[in-house]
């Protein structure tokens, strides 16, 4: 057994739970609001990493610069979308709206291709190491970036939800649109708002893959392999979302492991969480931390 192995996969699973928590998050964050199920959430990281690539690569700006520089423009993008696209369906039945945002994902895909090709393109250097060795480990310095931003946004998220007027009034409109709209919350505005927040942190993930692996079309699959993390902690739940994040990547990287030492399936990597959420699902079906909706008849 080689114990160092299982130790840096651990770590590995760890760390990109906590992204894979994240994007969990804007999924939850967008139905809460507007009780849609956005399947464009994998746009959303494609298109993140696509402009900040072309941001640093063809404006020529630096990192530090044009990575704010991306993350305030998804947030815009967020908002037009939602207020060109997605407002006009306000009242429409949800399946309607959900079938918009496959729509979206396909056409958003269909236009990265168009513009930027199909052949993966790396990021510039970023970092002047290509790993750091913490405790014998080696961890890429991305992640260790995307680690401390997601906790800050976890943190961010937690913060602005209990004590901010929006954060309260995203949380009402969530709750019951009809009771927020009562209080004079506008609910537009809210929905709005859960779409550029849900843009913006998604490109995060976006360019944290991005500079790990290059710019591609497969990008867009990231928002495939979080779906089961959303699931497993419950749909309407933000810790559940959390938590399902750091479930599905340890589950990747300890199947990884299993796999490589013992098993040699090949892609147990990509099947074990799911196996894992459809077990889960058949004794909680509302996942872990999901409300029971319970019906009177």
């Amino acid at each position: 057994m080689n114990d160092s192995l299982l130790l840096q996969l651990i770590v590995n699973g760890l760390i990109l739970g906590t992204l894979y928590g994240v994007v969990a998050m804007c999924f939850t964050l967008i139905y809460k609001a507007s009780q849609v199920v956005n399947f464009a959430q994998g746009e959303f990281l494609l298109i993140g990493a696509w402009v900040c690539w072309w941001v640093l690569t063809d404006l020529g700006l630096p990192f530090w610069l044009g990575f704010p520089v991306t993350l305030v423009f998804m947030m815009a993008f967020g908002i037009i979308l939602q207020v060109v696209v997605l407002r006009p369906m306000i009242g429409e039945p949800i399946i309607s709206v959900i079938m918009v945002t496959i729509g979206l994902s396909i056409f958003f895909q269909s236009t990265m291709k168009w513009i930027f090709g199909v052949i993966v393109q790396p990021f510039p250097p970023i970092f002047e190491t290509q790993s750091v060795s913490i405790l014998g480990l080696n961890v890429q310095p991305a992640y260790l970036m995307s680690l401390f931003v997601s906790l800050v946004i976890m943190g961010g998220f937690a913060v602005f939800f209990k004590y901010s007027k929006l954060g309260l009034a995203m949380r009402a409109t969530a709750f019951n649109q009809q009771v927020a709209q009562s209080l004079g919350i506008s609910v537009q505005k809210m929905f709005a708002l859960s779409w550029a927040i849900s843009a913006m942190v998604s490109a995060l993930a976006g360019v944290v893959f991005g500079i790990v692996n290059g710019v591609s079309s497969a990008l867009s699959l990231f928002g495939i392999k979080v779906f089961p993390a959303v699931i497993l902690g419950g749909l309407d739940s933000i810790v559940g979302a959390i938590v399902g994040g750091l479930i599905i990547g340890l589950l990747e990287n300890i199947a990884q492991y299993v796999d490589g030492e013992w098993l040699n399936i090949g892609n147990l990597y990509n099947i074990a969480p799911l196996y894992v959420l459809v077990i889960i699902l058949m004794i909680r079906p509302y996942g872990l931390f999901g409300t029971e909706k319970i019906e009177r008849l």
